[in-house]
């Protein structure tokens, strides 16, 4: 299995983040775009975010579930449209 992997530079990385999934917090180190699936055939690219917690390990999650943490300034990326949800 051949995984590609693209790299992009988010507003907030390298500052604290907050997984809304989990609700763990952690410092944003990467943001890529992967090929997580496991056919050779059928490509599936999801945005991964990879957070580094507390622990000093990292953990993933979407990209789409990262947000400031509450002591950080909210930025134009990191805001949701309430009225979308």
């Amino acid at each position: 299995m051949v995984r590609g992997v693209t790299a992009a530079e988010p507003p907030l990385l390298r500052r604290r983040v907050r997984d809304i999934a989990s609700g763990v917090e952690g410092v944003l180190m990467a943001v890529i775009y992967e090929n997580v699936s496991d056919s050779a055939v059928y490509e599936r690219w999801v945005e991964l975010a990879y957070i580094r917690g507390a622990s000093g390990r990292e953990f993933t999650t979407a990209a789409s579930n990262v947000e400031p943490a509450p002591d950080q300034p909210r930025t134009a990326a990191g805001r949701r449209d309430q009225r979308s949800a």
